[in-house]
């Protein structure tokens, strides 16, 4: 699993690539976590096209994306999920913190 992190001023993108499980989880979310420490975007994208496999970590990662981003005041936007992440996700109840694209 790896984190590609992109930042135009407003809108940091977290383009995720491979499989989203538990092992890999904290590394993600703290890089994830430092870039928006720092950065403080007004929305972060968490694209998802590249991930393969996701077990409940991947539910922990947007929900604390979510939780950090509303502390700086900032949205969130969950894009390129599959049909199979994407229901998961609606779910657990995650299309009422973020936008889905």
């Amino acid at each position: 699993m790896s984190v590609k992190i992109t930042y135009d001023g407003a809108v940091m993108c977290a383009a995720l690539e491979g499989e989203l499980d538990h092992h890999v989880a904290a590394s993600i979310r703290r890089e994830i976590d430092d870039a928006v420490t720092r950065d403080k975007p007004r929305e972060l994208v968490l694209d998802f096209r590249g991930v393969s496999f996701m077990d409940s970590s991947g539910i922990g990662l947007v929900m604390g994306r979510y939780r950090i981003q509303q502390e700086h005041e900032g949205t969130l936007r969950v894009e390129g999920t599959s049909p199979q992440i994407r229901k998961v996700m609606r779910l657990a109840g995650l299309d009422r913190l973020a936008k889905f694209g």
